[in-house]
C-alpha cells in the first residue's frame, strides 16, 4: 500500500474511534430518554414479526 493510503486509512481509523466512544459514552450515560418517536417506533417494530423485519432490512 502507498503511505498515502496508510495515513488516509489511519485517518478513517481514528474518526471511528472517537465516534465508537461518543456513542459508548452516550449508551453508558444513566439517563437515556427516547424521544416520542423513537417510542413509537420501538413499539412498531416489536409488533412487526421477525421474518418479516429481517426481510425489509435485507438480513
Amino acid at each position: 500500500m502507498e503511505k498515502a493510503e496508510l495515513k488516509q486509512i489511519h485517518k478513517d481509523l481514528e474518526i471511528l474511534k472517537r465516534d465508537i466512544s461518543l456513542i459508548k459514552n452516550i449508551l453508558l450515560e444513566d439517563e437515556i430518554e427516547l424521544t416520542e418517536e423513537a417510542e413509537i417506533r420501538l413499539e412498531a417494530s416489536r409488533k412487526l414479526p421477525r421474518s418479516k423485519a429481517q426481510r425489509s432490512f435485507g438480513l
